[in-house]
């Protein structure tokens, strides 16, 4: 239906909107949705070919204003361009590292690739769901899928709440689910032989930190001898070591060597290539990160705990606390040995140069001490479960246990908690016990005749309100005239 016409002699109110007809032959809208960053109204323009396509696109955009979501002017921006932005500008300074690598690998592989050449505007539930669906059937893991999930519903809120656009469209698509493998924790005698094996092995007194305490395995490898008090037995965690990934700071990928053996995340810092860097790398290329000359942001780096819950106290049993004083007098033989080689910085853990020790290596070390202890393959991580399992079979309270842990949440106890077999068997016998046990005065078993005789000469001795008591425990029996039990 086409607009009213305004009473001649008569003018619209400031900020009205405006609609007509141009000298192109098409409709033309001017809406006013506030103000600049320059302080000059914002003034929107619509084109539409008819009258009524104009009046519609005018009156969405009043609509916008008038719920306090008008987005901000100019074209749309695409995915792509959002995703790199929030990704370079937003998420690396504020996040910690291994977060990051997890939001780029999503975004570099799966999100541009997949989604990138949408406006943001334009994004539908559809679009996300048809991607997971994509991943689905590529063989995609279900953790794959929920990381790019979060990943773009963490990049969209932003968008939402810098008015890029007016709702997140991933909180209308159901999360990809994901099917957990349950930790199989060490039982005590496997736990044992591992601490066995563990002492005749340089630096082995580290996996007994493991087992008995529950750290993590940054937090162990960021040990130092300051943290240790000996007169209260308190272990002080408040570092973490890390490995971080390098990460190239040349321009041409192929005089870095930037180009990779397979498709990767190289959008950032690949000029060269619009896309993922080519599957075949040239016969010169060095394949990793490490290799470019102005490499930067990579090695072992000491890094913040997890989290605020991560800073914690610790004490240490008295066990492991001898085996901790061993461990220091044989670093100490280490550090004469290594003389002028030994670079100290107060580790705890370290190489046989006083560095302290990689990741890598900790890890490769801990494989071997699996097999000498003839022990089921098993992750390092899988330490911190069985610590966790121990307190739940000792009892201890919940708040006792999330500080130990260094859990900012009693949630975490589904995840590192698990019930042992020995659990098990104890439940099922005190179940037995309070179902099966015979009821008082049922079966009763039989005195011998000099047990009758100690009874009657009892009860003789025996006032008479207690004589009266022992009778009740002889219902079957008639007492005598003193209530004595006759049965005798």
């Amino acid at each position: 239906m086409p607009r009213k016409k305004r009473a001649e002699g008569t003018r619209a109110p400031n900020g009205a909107s405006s609609i007509y007809e141009g000298a192109d032959g098409k409709w033309h809208g001017r809406v006013t949705m506030g103000l600049l960053d320059n302080g000059k109204p914002d003034r929107r323009h619509v084109k539409r070919k008819t009258e009524k396509e104009v009046i519609d696109a005018v009156r969405e955009l009043e609509q916008e204003r008038k719920k306090g979501q008008v987005r901000k002017p100019g074209k749309p921006q695409t995915l792509e361009a959002w995703l790199t932005h929030w990704l370079d500008n937003i998420a690396e300074p504020s996040v910690r590292r291994k977060t990051f690598v997890y939001y780029e690998g999503a975004v570099r592989m799966y999100l541009i690739p997949g989604l990138g050449a949408h406006r943001m505007t334009s994004l539908q539930p559809e679009h996300v769901e048809k991607l997971y669906t994509k991943l689905h059937h590529e063989g995609r893991s279900g953790s794959v899928r929920m990381q790019v999930h979060r990943t773009l519903r963490a990049a969209l809120n932003e968008a939402v709440r810098r008015d890029r656009m007016r709702t997140n469209p991933v909180l209308l698509v159901k999360s990809p689910t994901v099917v957990e493998t349950e930790v199989e924790p060490f039982t005590m005698d496997e736990a044992r032989r591992i601490l066995e094996a563990s002492r005749e092995r340089r630096n082995g007194v580290r996996f007994a930190v493991a087992l008995s305490l529950g750290i993590r395995k940054g937090e162990a490898l960021g040990l130092k001898w300051t943290d240790l008090n000996t007169d209260t037995r308190n272990l002080t965690i408040r570092r973490a070591l890390q490995r971080q990934t390098w990460r190239h700071g040349c321009d041409d990928p192929y005089e870095c060597g930037k180009a990779h053996h397979k498709l990767s995340l190289c959008r950032k810092s690949c000029p060269v290539h619009k896309r993922a860097c080519p599957p075949l790398c040239p016969p010169d290329c060095k394949r990793h990160a490490r290799g470019c000359p102005k490499r930067h942001g990579g090695g072992l780096v000491i890094t913040e705990v997890k989290s605020r819950a991560g800073r914690r106290v610790i004490n240490v049993p008295e066990p492991l606390l001898d085996l901790l004083r061993l461990h220091d007098e044989a670093q100490d033989d280490e550090r004469h040995l290594a003389g002028d080689l030994w670079q100290e910085s107060g580790w705890m853990f370290t190489q046989p140069n006083g560095k302290p020790i990689d990741p890598r290596a900790d890890h490769e070390e801990w494989k071997s001490l699996l097999a000498a202890a003839r022990v089921r393959d098993a992750r390092l991580h899988d330490a911190r479960h069985t610590a966790a399992t121990m307190l739940l079979v000792l009892g201890v309270h919940e708040r006792a246990v999330m500080d130990m842990m260094g859990w900012s949440s009693a949630a975490m106890r589904r995840r590192y908690m698990h019930v042992p077999d020995q659990l098990r068997e104890q439940i099922a016998d005190q179940v037995g016990g309070l179902l099966w046990t015979t009821s008082q005065g049922e079966d009763d078993p039989e005195l011998t005749a000099e047990q009758w005789d100690a009874v009657r000469r009892l009860a003789e001795a025996l006032p008479p309100q207690l004589r009266e008591r022992l009778a009740e425990v002889f219902p079957d029996d008639e007492p005598g005239s003193a209530g004595v039990p006759a049965r005798v």
